[in-house]
């Protein structure tokens, strides 16, 4: 077992957007706290996203505490812009982030929290995992029954047309990433984007304004999980700024779920199939907490917590969707959740290890 080799009153776990928040909060008390990152660049996350992508939220509404996002407020980033302005953040904070330190397991032992590491052990009086919601790329199972002649990629594996050999292509997920990668696509192949579950569509713009504009005035962005809204909406998405018609008139065949497969034949809910040379999963992702070792998960393996905050002393998790309100995975408005988990790490005194 790796030697124990230091202690920090709080770890926190990911150094994406969420742990940049709490670290800047952190920063901010004056606490003994590290960041501890598996990835060796800044922005992991976006670098595993293709080369086109437009956040659909405007730049004055995609900051982290403390600086604000470059560029027009009205303007949309892109993936770059995104990558750049969360480097420079840390950099500009003189954040402690340590990249390439994957945490291997978190347990909490004789009142402390064992990081283990590598190469060490670390202890932390407290804990924030920061890892947010994208953690593992989901892909059906019918993906197997699929000929390897096929080529296929999770949507965090598609960077460009380029990537993409000649012939049909499907794209299955109808969320904002499946209609802005058959947009895309469009343009040089023959698309088909296969929907399991219709999202509503939401224009981008309304009458000269963005539609954040109006979540935000109206206050339908700070709604809670727990209010009656809230507990109707969370778990589904909505599709801004695509529509199903639009990308229609681009020369895309829309058709339902994906249910089977077999040699390059996949077949839909309504017995309809297309034969493909190429498929992409814009399938989502589904979290891996499996290195935790700690009371805070629930007979399903779902984790029990009250806006981040768990019943274990001092764990802490951050950038879940609909942690708490609708923008709590998104990167204008984990400040928000990680504002509350500081404050709440601030009531605990600083304890070294003796």
């Amino acid at each position: 077992m790796p030697a124990m080799t230091d202690h920090h009153d709080v770890v926190v776990v990911g150094g994406g957007q969420a742990g940049l928040a709490i670290s800047y909060f952190l920063a901010r008390q004056g606490r003994d706290f590290t960041v501890f990152e598996a990835a060796n660049e800044p922005a992991a996350a976006w670098r595993q996203r293709w080369d086109s992508l437009r956040l659909f939220t405007p730049a004055r509404y995609s900051s982290l505490p403390g600086l604000a996002f470059p560029g027009l407020p009205d303007s949309y980033p892109g993936r770059d812009d995104v990558i750049a302005y969360l480097t420079d953040y840390a950099k500009r904070f003189d954040l402690p982030v340590e990249l390439n330190t994957r945490v291997r397991s978190l347990r909490r032992e004789n009142g402390l929290y064992l990081v283990r590491l590598d190469d060490r052990t670390c202890t932390a009086n407290q804990v924030v995992v920061a890892t947010g919601p994208f953690q593992k790329p989901l892909v059906p199972a019918l993906a197997e029954q699929l000929d390897s002649e096929v080529v296929q990629l999770h949507s965090t594996g598609y960077r460009s047309p380029h990537d993409i050999p000649d012939g049909t292509v499907l794209v299955v997920g109808g969320g904002n990433t499946g209609f802005q990668i058959v947009a895309e696509l469009s343009a040089s192949h023959q698309v088909h984007l296969s929907i399991g579950s219709r999202q509503k569509p939401l224009p981008q713009r309304i009458l000269g304004r963005d539609l954040f504009w109006y979540l935000e005035t109206t206050g339908l962005m700070r709604k809670t999980s727990a209010s009656r809204i809230g507990r109707r909406l969370a778990g589904k998405d909505t599709l801004i700024g695509s529509r199903p018609r639009e990308v229609r008139r681009r020369g895309v065949q829309l058709h339902p779920r994906a249910v089977d497969a077999a040699g390059s034949t996949v077949r839909f809910s309504d017995d309809k199939a297309v034969d493909v040379r190429s498929v992409i999963w814009a399938t989502g992702f589904q979290a891996d907490h499996s290195w935790i070792e700690a009371p805070v998960f629930d007979n399903a393996g779902r984790l029990v917590h009250e806006r981040g905050v768990t019943a274990s002393p001092g764990l802490y998790f951050l950038g879940l969707s609909w942690q708490h309100t609708r923008g709590s995975a998104l990167l204008g408005w984990v400040k928000d959740d990680a504002k509350h988990i500081a404050q709440a790490i601030s009531t605990v005194p600083e304890r070294p290890l003796v």
